[in-house]
């Protein structure tokens, strides 16, 4: 049955994205270019409702037994609602944040989904207590709002969103304990793929603040749910797992704060444009960047596999990566490259 909903929510999105495309069109749910966007033309958004329509009626098919179904559904189609305004009329900040907490409130509340406590690696166990809530509101809301900055170019944030699904997928298959979360992931990896037919460069319609928020949002609980009352070990895992677009948005505030700016100023200077200004075509962007989460979606797997020390030389390497990656290509700013100054005071002093 699962193979069948998988091919139907596939399908479905294929044959509801040009709907939603003229949907779009009809109701000035419409992206405008300027300065700061890549495009050159007055383009449809909105494209998230097909992933959505497409990715329930996958649900409708398979049915998948589970306690959390009705508050994630409900959740869900909050996060939808206040997408759709924002592409329809630009609501305000303060409002899309809202809707993202009142629709986080339902998770933690209604679905009772928390991040509780860990174990330790090395013997005992972390309660969170009453941080248990602030600290799961604070997880779907961050991880909702950086799919939702790095959703730059074409087919940008619905391929990542995709490698993190298949990611999700994959370790609920391989820890054999999941398998709710091993069905809505595929589910919706399949809608978000269906959506890419029209979406990747040079796109038909962008999938706008509705499918970003909702693609984050999605992968913000599964992962929760996946990795519930686990070692700090495995909790790492979904960190790792969602490595572009965290560390985008990480280096991002780094990068603002920098320069005197607020956190939240928006700017052109994230990860695929650094990789654009460097010299790389769009398309070449996109597959880079796609190759790259998928580098962090099999990092986690590998992760979830190791032995203590080794999962901390895995982190360890990756970090130190990560950070020669961002001074590269100037993801922090353009004068921020301690590793790269301190190697060469190491070298200086070493010859």
């Amino acid at each position: 049955m699962i193979y069948v909903s998988l091919l139907v929510a596939f399908i479905a999105s294929i044959l509801l994205t040009p709907l939603v495309k003229r949907l779009a069109f009809k109701i000035g749910a419409v992206d405008a270019p300027n300065h700061r966007k890549v495009h050159s033309r007055i383009m449809p958004r909105l494209g998230g409702l097909a992933i959505y329509l497409s990715f329930v009626i996958g649900l409708l098919i398979l049915r998948p037994e589970s306690e959390y179904t009705i508050a994630i559904v409900l959740a869900a189609t909050i996060i939808i609602i206040t997408g759709i305004l924002d592409d329809m009329y630009e609501i305000s900040a303060k409002a899309k944040m809202l809707g993202q907490l009142v629709a986080a409130l339902i998770i933690v509340f209604y679905g009772d989904i928390q991040i509780d406590m860990i174990n330790l690696p090395f013997g005992g166990e972390m309660d969170f207590g009453l941080l248990s809530i602030p600290l799961t509101i604070l997880w779907i809301v961050g991880i909702t709002n950086a799919i939702n900055l790095i959703d730059g170019l074409d087919g940008l944030a619905a391929g990542v969103s995709t490698i993190a699904l298949i990611t999700l997928s994959t370790m609920a298959f391989i820890m054999g304990n999941n398998p709710f979360v091993l069905a809505v992931a595929a589910l919706l990896a399949f809608s978000t793929l269906g959506f890419l037919v029209f979406n990747f460069h040079p796109a038909k319609i962008f999938m706008g603040d509705t499918g970003a928020l909702f693609l984050g949002f999605m992968i913000a609980v599964l992962s929760l749910l996946g990795f519930k009352n686990v070692t700090v070990v495995s909790f790492i895992i979904p960190v790792i797992m969602l490595g572009v677009p965290i560390s985008d948005t990480f280096f991002a505030i780094v990068r603002r704060l920098r320069n005197g700016q607020k956190w939240s100023d928006p700017d052109k200077s994230h990860l695929h444009h650094r990789l654009i200004d460097i010299g790389f075509s769009h398309r070449q962007t996109v597959l880079i960047i796609y190759g790259i989460a998928a580098m962090f979606g099999l990092f986690a797997i590998i992760f979830s596999m190791a032995k203590i020390w080794g999962a901390i030389l895995l982190v360890t390497v990756i970090l130190v990566a990560l950070e020669l990656f961002v001074e590269i290509i100037g993801l922090a700013g353009k004068n921020y490259r301690p590793l790269i100054k301190l190697a060469k005071i190491f070298n200086k002093t070493i010859n």
